[in-house]
């Protein structure tokens, strides 16, 4: 088997690490070696973090910042459309679609100069969207706009730097054990857990090894999708 890229000596800006994916994605990227930088609007748990990080011999500098007005870990309101509250819809568009084009317009400058500095080496952004970025589904309809245009830009995004040495790439996972799902109503809350009572749900650090996997990939190999799924999920 060919031996992966090292992360030593390489920084890691993860985003909506103080809980679920994202903090499972800074720990695991701290183990491989990169200084890791985790950004939540939750000081305290990303403090915390960090000392984690750094009491393992890891390196890791905590950063706090509100990506929006919202906590910057992604949100999702599901339910009747007629019934669900605008500002909903908005609070997704805002945490989902413009934290990340806010995050990706500040972060491309860095990015191609350090790419363009060491022609063996690329850069990388993981965009973290859903597998409701390719289906839609009844009562979904804006989480399902939100991550249709996560995976959509991302795309649009590798074209555009894949000569540049910059890797754009979209992890969408299936039913992952996170916070998301209590942003929910309560009856969306009990509908869902009833509906998904025989899944085993993906753990948050199954989907930070996919993101540990696309970083670490030889420079020739750009992994611009990959989708992820509960074993029982259909």
């Amino acid at each position: 088997m060919e031996p992966t890229v090292s992360l030593t000596s390489t920084v890691a800006l993860v985003t909506g690490a103080s809980s679920g994916i994202g903090q499972a994605t800074a720990r695991r990227l701290a183990a491989e070696g990169a200084t890791v930088v985790p950004v939540a609007r939750r000081q305290d748990r990303i403090k915390v973090l960090a000392k984690e990080i750094v009491g393992h011999d890891g390196r890791a500098v905590a950063s706090t910042a509100d990506l929006t007005d919202a906590d910057a870990a992604g949100v999702m309101f599901t339910g009747d459309s007629a019934r669900a509250p605008l500002r909903e819809w908005e609070q997704m568009v805002d945490i989902n679609v413009k934290g990340l084009l806010y995050v990706t317009k500040a972060a491309l400058p860095h990015l191609s100069e350090a790419a363009a500095t060491s022609p063996r080496q690329v850069a990388d952004v993981v965009n973290v969207s859903s597998i409701a970025g390719r289906f839609a589904v009844p009562a979904g309809a804006v989480y399902n706009a939100t991550k249709f245009g996560v995976t959509a830009a991302t795309e649009a995004w590798r074209q555009e730097y894949a000569r540049r040495n910059v890797r754009f790439s979209v992890v969408e996972p299936g039913l992952t054990e996170t916070e998301l799902f209590g942003h929910q109503q309560q009856a969306v809350q009990e509908r869902m857990a009833a509906r998904f009572a025989d899944v085993e749900k993906l753990r948050a650090d199954d989907v930070a090894e996919t993101v540990e996997y696309v970083v670490t990939s030889p420079r020739r190999r750009a992994v611009a999708e990959i989708v992820i799924r509960p074993t029982d999920q259909v």
